[in-house]
């Protein structure tokens, strides 16, 4: 196999972005959006984001376990920032949503930019280092925009826009891989930190409000399960 080159990694990139839209594609199929069916979304869309922060953890120990502690620190410190910059806002609009909706949709959004900039990086830095790595096709964001009154349409246009970063940051990391390599765990264990805050913070609470508390563990169980069997697979 010959090596990777610049415009290979681009386009591998490129396509992990892309196909992010297609998360939202099973959505079609939900014709009226009851209480039930938005608890039911955000507990799975916790399970895949658990499921996402469980494996950036694990790689980013693989590089540097310290380092990636203080991603989790700053991730944290970070989008509890940014809520309490936005709470203090008012005529918040997303995707035909206002308000307490609209503010969950925009903080998933940056959590998941964040989560594809690293992604991006650990792309371009495991091909200019020879390691192979997978990646999520995430349809978190679709979980949380499509019940709340977002189009499958646009669910799907803003999951691959939140996913740009992965093709525009990994063409850098493979040409400069020595100096990237430092960088991804911090940037691993940020994206990992923040997911973790909206998991517990804002997802499950909610489904929990919605269903059966133990319904919503059996459904974050068995999209975490999921979504690990499908990286088994892929890698």
């Amino acid at each position: 196999m010959s090596d990777p080159t610049v415009l290979l990694v681009f386009i591998a990139a490129a396509i992990t972005a892309i196909a992010t839209g297609l998360g939202a594609l099973p959505l079609l199929a939900l014709r009226k959006v009851t209480p039930r069916a938005l608890a039911y979304g955000n507990a799975v869309a916790a399970g895949l984001m658990l499921a996402a922060t469980f494996s950036l953890v694990v790689e980013g120990f693989e590089f540097s376990g310290p380092r990636t502690i203080l991603g989790l620190l700053l991730g944290l410190g970070g989008i509890w920032l940014a809520k309490l910059y936005f709470d203090g806002k008012d005529g918040v609009s997303i995707a035909n949503t206002n308000g307490a909706d609209a503010l969950k949709i925009l903080l998933i959004m940056g959590v998941m930019t964040v989560h594809s900039a690293a992604e991006g990086v650990g792309v371009g830095v495991a091909y200019g280092s020879g390691r192979e790595l997978g990646d999520f096709i995430t349809i978190a964001i679709a979980l949380v925009m499509v019940p709340r009154g977002a189009s499958v349409a646009k669910a799907a246009w803003w999951a691959v826009l939140s996913s740009a970063p992965q093709p525009l940051l990994a063409v850098p990391a493979f040409l400069f891989v020595l100096a990237f390599a430092p960088v991804l765990p911090v940037g691993l264990g940020l994206a990992a930190g923040a997911m973790l805050w909206m998991i517990f913070s804002e997802l499950l609470p909610e489904a929990t409000e919605g269903v059966d508390s133990s319904n919503v563990g059996v459904i974050v169980t068995l999209a975490f399960t999921a979504m690990m069997a499908v990286t088994l697979v892929l890698g």
